[in-house]
């Protein structure tokens, strides 16, 4: 059987679901796994990020050193990193260097991605960066999500 995904929003995705797992053959040597979890994070969250990491790329000097993207996502999702499990850690190379151990954005929910997106900006920002016109579009998106959800949240 293929892996299928339910996104809950309505009472027929429950009930859709529901008769999913009542027809699942069950086979006590081969199990199937069952998760529920808020969503990981989007497509769209994901477009909006390259760019802001571009803009730090190309403007900040950070200790002496230039970074490309790929190394501001690292150094950003570090500085966001809450549990012992997401913080990065290092550890010396089997063959000799440093190893990494950071958190996969890929893997990361929707509302930490807007935190990811949310301390970018507020990175750049205390760094002087002057964020493209397709960055401040991805800011504003980023406020706006995040204000929508904290009056969710509270009610």
């Amino acid at each position: 059987m293929d892996k299928q995904t339910f996104y809950l929003r309505s009472e027929d995705i429950r009930r859709n679901l529901i008769d999913h797992l009542k027809n699942i053959q069950l086979d006590q040597s081969k199990p199937f796994e069952v998760e529920v979890s808020p969503p990981k994070r989007t497509l769209s969250q994901n477009r909006k990020m390259w760019p802001l990491l571009h803009d730090l790329s190309v403007q900040v000097i950070w200790f002496d050193q230039k970074y490309d993207e790929e190394d501001w996502k690292d150094l950003i999702t570090a500085l966001v990193a809450k549990t012992k499990k997401e913080e990065q850690r290092t550890a010396p190379g089997i063959g000799g260097g440093v190893v990494m151990f950071g958190q996969r954005t890929s893997k990361m929910r929707v509302a930490q991605m807007v935190e990811v997106i949310e301390a970018i900006y507020w990175f750049g920002t205390e760094h002087g960066v002057k964020f493209s016109e397709e960055s401040k579009l991805n800011i504003e998106w980023a406020n706006r999500w995040g204000e929508s959800n904290k009056l969710k949240q509270v009610a």
